[in-house]
């Protein structure tokens, strides 16, 4: 670039400058002055020409005062000086844009703020450089996940202030109030410590049903109290969860987007197990298929025992009452370009080390624990992730070093995405939190 041309594009005037003395009337063809916030720039017209479309490019098109106050706040014919009452700050990024093309977003700057200035300066987003770009587009995404949120419990408490007061409609709002938010009342917090406490007894029972005497009592097809018990407790559990299940589902206002939810799913799916276990008790009970001998209970008690095991999917119930849990799920969503980063670094990782590996233990250890590159697959997962269960261990001193290579790329390459993981996390518990206290504060 040629030197100076940078400044002569856009110059700052120092507050101690006397432009009466400095400006002459004939400059005001060449020049314009720029008083934006307090913070004088002088800027050739010539640095406006490239930008015809923007707030500035525009004052040259400007006929007369009442045109030139269309776009400017205030203006002095005198130092033919242009008044905006912006953020200086902000315009600091568009002088930049001006000067040499670039757009950047400041750090310290809200991402909302830097939308407005755009707008009101008539530059767009897509000048925004790629590094600004991407966190620039992440900032607006979280905003409107925000926005969302707040538009949903705004229509949610205007809609329940403008229903009739009829007996149903208080109903329904009590309803609403005890099943959604916890903190509305007495009667949230007793029914979301009941749905805490039926999830926790879920838990230990079916932990208890999977002790060795019930499982030798299943396959020999007896009962005994025990198990009658816990047979008990999981039919009041599940009685719990499908009155709260409909109890939800009645105060919904839409019902297709209310099954749409990823919660209701795995409300869905955690309880259907036990209906479909009993229907299938039921059925097989006294009935078997003369061609097929043993094969078709064993089928049967295969589908059983797989059902059964997806009870555990009522721990994930917790997540209506665990922030924590939430901001786990909300986590994952929004790093999922983290998640595929690290996946590749391993899989890349992978592919190198085990294949280098099978070749110098076969080579020079004759070992008859890495037989195939699959296999070594396995064993430069659970290498690179630190795991090291020692079923397949290197012998030579080659191996070994190949062996310590993967165990620091390992460390290294997981370590890359949990940095922003982290910062996302800590991000999104607030937003949390945050969304939490306005509802209490509501």
């Amino acid at each position: 670039t040629l030197k100076g041309v940078f400044y002569q594009r856009a110059k700052l005037i120092h507050p101690q400058e006397d432009l009466l003395k400095s400006f002459r009337p004939d400059d005001r063809k060449h020049h314009i002055i720029i008083n934006v916030g307090g913070i004088k720039y002088l800027l050739p017209w010539t640095t406006l020409d490239e930008f015809p479309l923007t707030r500035l490019g525009q004052l040259k098109f400007c006929n007369n005062f009442d045109d030139i106050l269309n776009i400017c706040d205030d203006y002095d014919v005198t130092c033919n000086e242009f008044f905006f009452d912006r953020n200086p700050g902000a315009f600091r990024t568009i002088l930049t844009f001006l000067r040499v093309g670039k757009l950047r977003l400041l750090r310290e700057m809200c991402a909302l703020s830097f939308q407005e200035e755009l707008l009101y300066w008539g530059i767009e987003e897509d000048n925004l450089d790629w590094c600004c770009k991407r966190r620039y587009l992440q900032k607006m995404e979280e905003f409107t996940e925000i926005n969302e949120r707040e538009d949903d419990l705004i229509e949610n408490e205007t809609t329940g202030e403008t229903v009739e007061e009829t007996k149903i409609g208080l109903c329904m709002k009590k309803l609403q109030d005890m099943v959604e938010r916890p903190q509305s009342g007495l009667p949230g917090k007793v029914f979301a410590c009941l749905s805490v406490l039926f999830v926790t007894i879920t838990a230990v029972n079916l932990s208890i049903s999977t002790m060795p005497d019930l499982r030798e009592e299943e396959e020999k097809g007896e009962c005994s109290q025990m198990c009658y018990n816990i047979f008990i407790v999981e039919s009041v559990c599940v009685a719990w969860f499908s009155l709260e299940f409909l109890l939800r589902f009645i105060q919904a206002k839409s019902k297709f987007a209310f099954l749409r939810r990823p919660l209701t799913l795995i409300d869905i799916i955690a309880i259907l197990p036990y209906y479909i276990t009993l229907l299938v008790d039921t059925t097989s009970v006294g009935y078997k298929k003369p061609s097929s001998g043993s094969i078709y209970l064993d089928k049967v008690g295969l589908v059983l025992r797989i059902l059964r095991a997806l009870r555990i999917l009522y721990v994930m119930r917790l997540a209506r009452h665990s922030l924590g849990l939430q901001t786990l799920g909300l986590t994952a969503r929004r790093c999922t370009r983290e998640f595929g980063l690290l996946l590749l670094f391993l899989c890349v990782a992978i592919a190198l080390f085990a294949p280098l590996l099978y070749v110098i233990e076969n080579e020079m250890a004759d070992s008859q624990e890495f037989t195939s590159i699959p296999a070594c697959y396995w064993w430069a997962v659970i290498t690179m992730t630190t795991v090291g269960y020692g079923d397949m261990v290197p012998r030579s001193i080659p191996g070994q070093v190949v062996a310590l290579s993967s165990i620091l790329s390992g460390i290294l390459l997981m370590a890359f995405p949990v940095t922003s993981i982290f910062h996302t996390f800590s991000r999104s518990y607030l937003e949390l939190k945050q969304e939490q206290e306005r509802i209490m504060y509501r």
